[in-house]
């Protein structure tokens, strides 16, 4: 059984991780297919965004226990392994690509880091927003926190990650975490609607934009934001997609005439 399930839809390509029986649990091997899913769809010039979605009833419940126990037997392997472990999410928060994390039933632990990592959440009505870090005696990791603070607020955040508070699809889109909530049934679409329209965008373009967009959680003063983007504004004004959409537009202006 493959691990990792790919279909293509136009311009956007969806992931499903396939291990239902344990609820798609992040393994060695799932990491392993995530990485090399996206070194095709990087290189592919027709492919401009991913989805993420689970198969069965979860989007992912956390990384696997026993490689978890693994990388904490010794001092050595924890700095060793946990890199391995972050692999496949940190994979998906470094592409280029648009992503979306169409979120099905329970997201936990190292499948909230899943999540977080996509540029955009979609939540089904069944979905469950679980960090569960603590409450099975480990300390969040892979940048867990971080991400979670730069989507909602600083209250969220404790009340996720130290109070244990887990929440549904229609409270996480009213706490920033997902950017809506839909029907299960509605979900897969809904998901691939928004890639739809990111992966519409020059490929190079977004990922100009999504560089610069990371490049901005450091920064701190306006004068900074505008230097951060001339650069590549300047960059995407000498590109032909550029030049051909003013000159469309001058000709539907002078039409009007």
């Amino acid at each position: 059984m493959s691990l990792l399930l790919t279909e293509r839809r136009g311009r956007v390509a969806v992931l499903t991780f396939n291990d239902p029986d344990r609820r798609n649990a992040i393994s060695s091997e799932m990491n392993v297919a995530i990485d090399a899913a996206f070194d095709e769809f990087e290189a592919d010039e027709d492919i401009g965004a991913v989805v993420l979605i689970g198969a069965g009833r979860a989007f992912c419940a956390g990384a696997v226990l026993d490689d978890l126990m693994g990388a904490g037997r010794s001092e050595k392997r924890s700095s060793d392994d946990l890199p391995s472990i972050y692999r496949g999410f940190l994979r998906v928060a470094h592409s280029p690509l648009a992503t979306v994390a169409a979120v099905n039933g329970a997201a936990v632990g190292a499948g909230m880091n899943m999540l977080l990592a996509c540029d955009l959440v979609v939540a089904g009505r069944s979905a469950r927003f679980d960090t569960r870090f603590l409450s099975i005696g480990l300390h969040p990791g892979g940048g867990h926190i971080w991400r979670l603070r730069h989507l909602t607020d600083l209250g969220t955040t404790r009340a996720m990650v130290l109070f244990k508070q887990v929440l549904d699809g229609e409270e996480a889109t009213r706490r920033g975490l997902a950017w809506e909530c839909v029907e299960d049934d509605a979900l897969l679409d809904a998901a691939v609607a928004y890639a739809e329209l990111a992966a519409s965008h020059p490929k190079e373009l977004l990922a100009s934009t999504k560089a610069t967009i990371a490049a901005g959680l450091a920064v701190t003063a306006s004068d900074e934001a505008v230097q951060l983007e001339i650069e590549p504004q300047i960059q995407s004004m000498r590109q032909p997609a550029f030049r051909e959409m003013i000159r469309s537009l001058k000709e539907r202006i002078s039409s009007k005439d």
